[in-house]
Order: structure tokens, then C-alpha cells, then sequence
């Protein structure tokens, strides 16, 4: 009896040690639910994405967005402004519960991110001025020896890189540096996704703003830490129901001038 009871003394040490990473685990949307506050990372120097409107006050899709999922989960909502940089680091420190910053899937970022099903979608290209031809290929032959402003990092910078050895790549810290430098004719182009380039025709009418070269196209996804299963499939309920009810293709009309067809993650 006294080895029957030692066995089963044995027997619940080893399952409670097993259990115990899993107990310890927190679930991060019970977290956000609990304490009735969602703290939404985003940028503030990427219009229409997020920016910082007269009043000072953060605007744009993603704080939109973040704004709508927030009052669906009925917790109060935290915007906590990162950089493009820093946007991936901030979410895997804990500094901020989700990330909606324009972010795009690869490889590479599944291995610490996990997707939402797209809420927008958008082109990657160069742009310049109407006297720069199109491209009439897959190629970016038109562009050879011309300059092209790009944010340091980005996946335009990469793909530029690796696929167009005869651009001159002007690389810049962050978008508004790259667009900055472009409107004052300090580079021949600039490489973005389409949504800020048609920002920027709006703000500057008279300069010439066309798509010289499409890169790919480039769907926007809400981020979330590795293993926060419960939260991710809370997020994509919230934006396949936003779908359905008009409210995503509301804001998508709102900032990107048309409702979308988006792909399937």
C-alpha cells in the first residue's frame, strides 16, 4: 500500500511539473479583457496608416481600426505610437498588446509574429514624375541610374536591393525623410506602398506623383506574439465580421478612396 501511495505521489509530481508551464502561460486576450484596456502599437508618420492629425491628436486606418476593435472587445483603448523599426520589438516586450501599424507578412516576421487575415491592401512601387517612363516589364529597367528615396530597412529597400543593382538607392531613417526628400527634388523617385503615395499627391498637387514600377501587392495584417491563439482567432472573427456589417469597408472608403477585395491569409 505504503509503494502504491509513493507511486502516485510520484505520478502527480511529474503531471504537475508537466502542467506547469502551461498553467504559467498567460492568454493574452483574457489578459487585455481583465484588465479592460487593449494597447494598440501603430506608427504616427505613415498617412493614411496612422499620423498625427491638427489637433495633435493620432488618426488614420489603424487608429480607426484599432479604435472599432477595441469597443467590439469592450475594453477601454490604449494607443501607443511606434516606429516602423521598433514595431515588432514593442510587441514581443510586452509593451503593447497587438500591433496595427501596416504590416505586411513574410517569412521571416512568422517567426515571431502571428497574422491577422488581412484589413487592407495595398500596392508596393516606385514612384515619380510623369517624364519617367512606366516599366514595361517585370523588371525595373526604366529606373536604371535613376535615384529612389527609401525608408532604411523596409521591404522596399530590400526588394530594391536584391532585384534592381542598377538603382541608386538613397536610404533614408523613416518614410517622412524618404517623402521629404523626393518633394524637394533630392531624389528622382521613391519607392511606398500605394495608400501614402496617393496621401502625398493629395497634400501636394503640383507635384507629380505616378506609379513608375509595381514591386507586388502588399496586404496589411494586425500582429500578435507567437502562441496567443485565443487572441489571434478573436481577431479574426472581429474583422470577418466587420466585413460582413460595412464597418472595415466604411474605413477602407474613408482613407483609401474605395472598399477593397481583400485576400485570404
Amino acid at each position: 500500500m505504503r509503494q502504491l501511495k509513493s507511486l502516485f505521489a510520484i505520478a502527480a509530481t511529474a503531471l504537475a511539473v508537466i502542467a506547469a508551464p502551461n498553467l504559467a502561460h498567460a492568454d493574452k486576450l483574457q489578459d487585455v479583457l481583465g484588465s479592460g484596456k487593449l494597447r494598440v502599437g501603430l506608427l504616427t508618420d505613415a498617412a493614411p496608416w496612422g499620423f498625427k492629425d491638427d489637433k495633435g491628436e493620432i488618426a488614420g486606418l489603424d487608429a480607426d481600426l484599432a479604435k472599432l476593435i477595441a469597443a467590439d472587445m469592450g475594453v477601454k483603448l490604449e494607443l501607443v505610437p511606434v516606429t516602423g523599426a521598433a514595431r515588432i520589438p514593442s510587441l514581443l516586450s510586452d509593451k503593447i498588446d497587438i500591433l496595427i501599424a501596416g504590416l505586411g507578412a513574410t517569412p521571416e516576421r512568422a517567426q515571431q509574429v502571428m497574422f491577422s487575415q488581412p484589413y487592407a491592401v495595398v500596392n508596393l512601387g516606385v514612384y515619380g514624375a510623369k517624364s519617367i517612363p512606366a516599366a514595361g516589364g517585370k523588371k525595373p529597367d526604366n529606373l536604371d541610374g535613376r535615384s529612389v528615396a527609401v525608408a532604411k530597412g523596409s521591404t522596399l529597400d530590400v526588394w530594391l536591393t536584391d532585384n534592381a543593382p542598377k538603382v541608386k538607392l538613397v536610404r533614408f531613417e523613416d518614410t517622412p525623410a524618404a517623402l521629404a526628400a523626393y518633394l524637394a527634388g533630392q531624389a528622382d523617385t521613391f519607392a511606398e506602398n500605394s495608400a501614402i503615395a496617393l496621401k502625398v499627391q493629395d497634400q501636394n498637387p503640383t507635384k507629380e506623383v505616378e506609379l513608375k514600377f509595381l514591386i507586388r501587392q502588399s496586404p496589411a495584417h494586425v500582429g500578435v506574439r507567437q502562441g496567443e491563439q485565443n487572441l489571434l482567432n478573436w481577431i479574426n472573427t472581429d474583422i470577418f465580421f466587420n466585413k460582413l456589417n460595412g464597418k472595415l469597408g466604411a474605413l477602407q472608403l474613408k482613407w483609401f478612396k474605395e472598399e477593397q477585395t481583400l485576400p485570404t491569409l
